[in-house]
């Protein structure tokens, strides 16, 4: 199969952590599976000066096409809009040069680009959003995304939801759910495993290890007042800025001020980005991993966690929803709640039976269900249920019967 898969405002080859690194890990893992497979498939992206040229081979197969479309530097989903209609015209050309089988649009931004630059050219298109903003809850949605997104979603030929809440949000905007396959995103399953080098040497104290980008968002002070009430328990907070640029980031100074009022300032570490090759390192590095947040699209931090065998406290929000179960997988708290999380973490600290069992729970389930071939091969479905439907090959007798039955 010839595959395009469009990501505007996410750079698939992008070495930078940023606030879509979930959808970059999914667009580059994806395309390498299908690739690896057999089929060919070119992501079109902005060109945004993370080292980007013209061309990039991702992997056997797959290709990373930059398409120019304002500076080429970094912009924020506001900042690119103004340049769909320039990105859509160019990505038309080269659709006309190379029709592909299909089209996988990721993000809104990209099935606006999708849906313009294949106006006319009858190629199918499927859509995946990595979370709709009509399920965020909280902070500012654009009205003009929320219309976008029930545009796009009723204009499409078929829709990968990443979890079982998304599906449910599609149908109440109108799609039916013929139209929706429910595919997760998924786990390197050779990087991310149980056994493996660990980033911080073992400590006699329990270790809770949070992986986080946008820490307004992602329950940090949550954890650091629930840290006051579980007596010995270190935490280790990932992520955000670099670690030169801790000290003069106010994210990280009001963290600081929550830690020190809390009384655990000493039991609170910050480490600042983590390379993405050291993310297996740190997960192994845990006792426990914890994700606060109070929206949730996938969530990848929790299932690499399991992967590599150490369980998980989540909120029951979005695709933990999906990914974690309670008691058996990982546990849940709710958000918001530091006196409900840390009785959770407590009575996981004081059963380490019940730890381990979690721990060998999420793993399992982590193989059996989120490898990328997996993903890929029910990804695939949701393009073959699109491309029209080949004539069926008559047998001999049967084009000689017609062929006589004509004459006649």
């Amino acid at each position: 199969m010839n595959i395009v898969m469009v990501s505007v405002h996410t750079n698939p080859v992008a070495t930078e952590a940023s606030s879509h690194e979930g959808v970059r890990v999914h667009v580059a893992e994806l395309a390498r599976e299908l690739g690896r497979q057999g089929h060919r498939v070119t992501i079109y992206t902005r060109r945004d000066g993370l080292g980007s040229g013209e061309r990039v081979r991702l992997a056997p197969r797959v290709n990373v096409e930059f398409i120019s479309a304002g500076n080429a530097l970094p912009m924020s989903e506001q900042e690119v809009l103004p340049h769909i209609r320039e990105f859509a015209d160019k990505l038309a050309k080269r659709l006309v040069a190379g029709r592909p089988d299909v089209i996988h649009a990721h993000h809104w931004l990209s099935g606006l680009v999708a849906m313009s630059a294949a106006d006319g050219l009858d190629i199918p298109i499927v859509q995946s959003f990595h979370g709709l903003a009509s399920l965020r809850r909280g902070g500012e949605v654009s009205p003009a995304r929320l219309r976008v997104e029930r545009a796009i979603s009723r204009s499409v030929d078929a829709l990968v939801a990443t979890t079982e809440t998304e599906c449910d949000e599609l149908t109440r905007l109108g799609v039916t759910r013929k139209r929706i396959a429910c595919v997760p995103s998924g786990v390197d399953s050779e990087r991310f495993t149980p056994q493996g080098r660990t980033l911080l040497p073992r400590s006699e104290n329990p270790r809770i290890v949070m992986l986080s980008r946008r820490f307004a968002e992602d329950g940090v002070t949550t954890a650091i007042k629930a840290l006051s009430r579980i007596p010995d328990a270190e935490l280790v907070v990932a992520g955000g800025p670099a670690p030169d640029e801790l000290d003069g980031d106010p994210g990280i100074h009001r963290l600081r001020i929550a830690a020190k009022e809390a009384g655990v300032d000493e039991r609170v570490t910050f480490l600042g980005r983590v390379d993405p090759d050291d993310v297996p390192g740190l997960l192994r590095s845990a006792d426990l991993t914890v994700s606060l947040p109070s929206y949730q699209s996938f969530g990848r931090v929790p299932v690499e966690s399991m992967a590599c065998g150490t369980p998980v406290v989540v909120t029951p929000v979005g695709g933990h929803l999906d990914t974690v179960i309670d008691d058996v997988t990982g546990v849940y708290a709710r958000p918001g709640r530091p006196a409900e999380l840390a009785q959770r973490i407590r009575n996981l600290l004081a059963e380490r039976t019940h730890l381990t069992a979690l721990g060998i729970g999420g793993a399992d389930r982590v193989r059996a269900r989120y490898s990328w071939e997996r993903v890929a091969n029910e990804t695939l479905k949701a393009y073959e249920s699109v491309l029209p439907a080949a004539e069926p090959e008559q047998d001999v007798h049967e084009e000689e019967e017609l062929e006589l039955a004509v004459a006649s």
